[in-house]
Formats: structure tokens, sequence, C-alpha cells
């Protein structure tokens, strides 16, 4: 756009495909939070995508600062900074498995992707979609784009709800500590106890003169887990945790704010695995990852968490097959 001197300023541009509960919540995110100035939305059903700008556009009036939501298709989304994937079909993970959503999700994103790419993209992918971890590798295959600028969400929300669980224990705010969830977004993700830290201090060692620090480990880690279970069982969906997630690694790459969260990022020798996505720490800024953090595991948290990866692996192969098909 132009200023009154003449000066172009260059808009801050996010696509978001798929427009369901999440991804019209990471659309209404993003305006809220101020993180993008331009939305561009796109969605198979034509309908729930007008629908879905319409209301949103409703509510720029009360953003902190003025948001143009977009129609859009795949081929049109190449001059998005970054591009949100959050595909999905929620009625198949009723199971209260993620995986059982892959027959869905796997040809739905070999069809975009490729569309996308068409289009002219050369951004950064910020993947949701599930399973988590295969879909990130999946995109980050079709696209060709390099690992750093394709990564998914993964435990960044296993983490917020550690983190919040932590906070009700412990009365304090959930900026007071550090805790984070490794491994996949699912069922075999683990909490690494060694990296809960208070203000740089051990949660074992406070917990030796304050009750509140005095964790049952597994109900916690279980709580972590099993938070987005709790949150379907009554609603069929999760909408606010996860869109907030989106917009968390969207804005840290728009704003480049080099800051370190859960998220799924390819592993090149890491832990001591390579080739796959997986939800570690790492650094997120304006080249999307800019590194990944390796931390010291105990002897069990290591042992965990290679199984975990062993699980990712698997489902890789399996959506492999359903590509072949």
């Amino acid at each position: 756009m132009l200023t009154e001197g003449g000066i172009y300023m260059k808009k801050r541009t996010v696509g978001v495909i798929g427009a369901g509960h999440v991804g019209a919540h990471v659309a209404f995110v993003l305006g809220m939070r101020g993180v993008a100035d331009a939305v561009k939305i796109c969605d198979k059903n034509e309908q729930k995508a007008i629908s879905e700008r319409q209301d949103l556009m409703d509510a720029v009036m009360f953003m902190p600062h003025r948001v143009e939501y977009i129609l859009a298709g795949y081929e049109e989304m190449g001059d998005c900074d970054i591009i949100i994937n959050a595909l999905g079909n929620i009625d198949l993970v009723a199971t209260g498995s993620r995986d059982d959503e892959m027959g869905f999700t796997v040809p739905a994103v070999a069809d975009c992707i490729p569309k996308i790419m068409a289009g002219g993209f050369d951004g950064i992918f910020v993947n949701i979609t599930n399973p988590c971890d295969v879909i990130t590798d999946l995109i980050q295959k079709l696209s060709g784009l390099p690992a750093n600028r394709v990564i998914g969400t993964g435990t960044g929300l296993d983490t917020s709800r550690l983190v919040s669980a932590i906070a009700q224990q412990t009365g304090l705010d959930h900026n007071s500590f550090t805790a984070f969830m490794f491994g996949e977004h699912g069922n075999s993700q683990i909490t690494p106890w060694s990296l809960v830290k208070f203000a740089g201090r051990p949660y074992e060692e406070l917990a030796k003169h304050d009750e509140r620090f005095r964790f049952d480990r597994k109900e916690l880690q279980e709580r972590a887990i099993k938070g987005a279970w709790i949150t379907f069982a009554g609603k069929n969906c999760t909408e606010y945790g996860i869109a907030s997630t989106g917009a968390r690694v969207t804005d840290a790459i728009l704003h480049d704010k080099q800051e370190i969260m859960a998220a799924s990022v390819k592993l090149d020798g890491q832990y001591g695995e390579s080739g796959i996505y997986c939800g570690v720490p790492a650094v997120i800024g304006q080249n999307g990852v800019e590194q990944v953090m390796e931390y010291t595991l105990t002897a069990e948290e290591m042992k965990d968490f290679k199984e975990c990866c062993q699980k990712i692996r698997t489902n890789i192969a399996k959506a492999e097959k359903l590509l072949a098909k």
C-alpha cells in the first residue's frame, strides 16, 4: 500500500487453508492480536468461506488494527508470507486418536500443496492438520521448501496444557516457569520433568519445602495429553487453544521474535534422531525454525522419546502407502 508520502509499505499477509472450527478461529485470532494486515481464506466449501469472511469482516471494527479478510483459491495464495494449513475432518478423531484422520488429511494435503506451489508461494508453512508431525513432514516433501520453512504446531498446544495444569496446582502465573511436552502431537508424547524449572530452580528442589511442587507427574502428564479429549467430549472440536498456538507461531515469524517454543520441527541429529518431524523446543523467527534446541534428557526420558519417534516413523510410512494408492 502507499502512504501519504508515496512510500510502499508491505502488508503482512497470512493464508488460512480450511475454514472449519480451527481455521476460522485462527483467522479471528490473527486479527484480534493484530498479527496480520491481510488474511486470505480458502476452503473447498465456497459458501462456508463466504460466510466466515462475512462474520470476520463484521468483527474488524473491534480489532486493534485494520485487517482485510480475502477469499482466495489455492493458486491465489502465492503472495502470502505464511500459510497456515488447517484442513481436517474432526469427526474422524472421535475414536480418541488423531492418527485416524490420516485417511482424509493425507490425500487432501497431497491435492492442495502442489496447487499452492504452482501459484508461486515461497513463504513459510505452519501446519495444524493432524496427525500433525506426519502432515508437516508431507507438506515439506510436497512443497520442496527447506525444512526450516515448514513448521508444525506439534506439542506447542500440549505444552500449553501442561503449563496450565502446573499453574493450577502451584497458583503461579503461566509465565513464571518453563515446561515442555516432547514427541508426537498424540497419545505417546512425553513430559521431560528434568526440564521443568521455576526461575531456573528445578521443581524437585522447591518440593522439599513447598507441597505445591510435589507433583503427581503421571497425573499432570495425562492432563496434558488428554486435555484435547476433554474439550472434544463436550463440543466435538478444539478451537481456542490450537488457534492461539498457530497464531503465536505466526506472530513469532512475522515479528522475528526469536522465541523458544515447542513446535514440530525436522530433526537433523538432535537427540540422536534425523529425518522426521517431531515436537521439541525450537527458536522461531523470521526464517521459520532458526535453531532446534537440544537439552540433556535423563536416560528414561530419552528412552521414552525414542519410542515416540518410532511411532511417528510408523505413521509416516502409513502416509506414504496412502499416497502410493
